[in-house]
């Protein structure tokens, strides 16, 4: 018997090695501080590449839409519309395209099929941007003016104000194609988030509902999507982060024109990340490459308050849980 505690008491707990539990701790907040620093870093800097434009446009640079740098005039309207217009194009596209691959998937697929499927869509995500690009500039850009823009314009053309949408040279680039192409390099990353969210849902809950009469559309509906919208709303953010963020296949197809005078969605347009790769690497010191981390400043924040919705729609779909309608 073990004399050094009391009888009917166990033995206490010894920690043999203390110290691996602090550096592990020390590790672990350190990469988070080095994460939060480098952070703090990118925009500082952004902010200080930008601060020339900054002090001539102040806010105004968000709605200027020229873009002049041979008179050092610019500003970033045409800019943000193109990002923000292909994002939400392909964001259009990619989410019920996405969600039903991943219904199909962990749903309905057969089990031979749903392997080799799941793979092929992964393998989506692993070419390469600029591939996108080429493919989008000579393979799809003309499927889409012969099969698409031009039947568009015959059955739209002459409707107001929809018209307007599908007016301009049926070429294939422009902010359609932009979208289009975004969508299709997104879809990978929306799908496969959202097939791995759905298999987590308990097989219980699933066939609870089934026994109760539910339809496949009834299940996915009112117990899986609920089950997993925190995951849904994270590969869909995921998404739009790519989508804004992309750069050699928009290069590719967008059309790198700095113009608004037309809403067509047939008009070649720029955005953010193309202008950044055509000028950034030629323009010249002073106000030009500050107006061009200017823009890269308005993407960051962008992004940042994408991230900033879906985190305060999220919190709304949470105080609802429970409340019967």
């Amino acid at each position: 018997m073990d004399k050094t505690h009391p009888a009917g008491e166990p033995p206490p707990v010894r920690r043999t090695s203390p110290w691996v539990d602090k550096v592990f701790s020390v590790l672990t907040h350190g990469a988070a501080i080095t994460t939060l620093g480098l952070l703090a870093g990118i925009i500082v800097s952004l902010i200080i590449g930008a601060a020339p434009a900054i002090e001539k446009y102040g806010i105004s640079f968000l709605w200027r839409s020229e873009w002049d740098p041979v008179e050092e005039n610019f500003g970033g309207l045409v800019m943000i519309y193109g990002t923000l217009m292909t994002s939400f194009i392909a964001l259009v596209i990619a989410v019920p395209v996405s969600f039903g691959i991943a219904l199909f998937l962990t749903e309905l697929s057969p089990k031979w099929l749903k392997r080799p499927l799941g793979t092929a869509i992964e393998l989506l995500a692993a070419v390469p941007s600029i591939v996108y690009g080429m493919w989008g500039l000579l393979v799809f850009g003309p499927i889409l003016a012969t099969y698409v823009q031009q039947p568009l314009q015959g059955a739209f053309g002459d409707v107001p104000y929809l018209g307007a949408l599908f007016s301009g040279p049926p070429v294939g680039i422009g902010i359609l194609s932009a979208g289009i192409i975004l969508a299709i390099m997104i879809i990978p990353f929306i799908a496969a988030v959202m097939r791995d969210v759905f298999e987590v849902t308990p097989a219980l809950l699933k066939e609870s509902a089934y026994g109760l009469g539910s339809t496949t559309w009834e299940v996915v509906w009112k117990v899986v999507l609920p089950y997993t919208k925190t995951g849904v709303i994270g590969g869909i953010m995921l998404g739009l982060g790519r989508a804004l963020g992309e750069t050699m296949a928009v290069t590719f197809v967008i059309g790198n024109f700095n113009q608004l005078s037309s809403l067509s969605l047939f008009e070649a347009a720029n955005s953010i990340t193309s202008a950044l790769a055509n000028e950034f690497a030629e323009a010249s010191e002073g106000l030009h490459q500050a107006s061009l981390i200017y823009l890269g400043l308005v993407l960051f924040f962008i992004t940042f308050v994408v991230l900033a919705l879906s985190k305060v729609l999220l919190m709304q779909l949470k105080k609802g849980e429970g409340v019967r309608s």
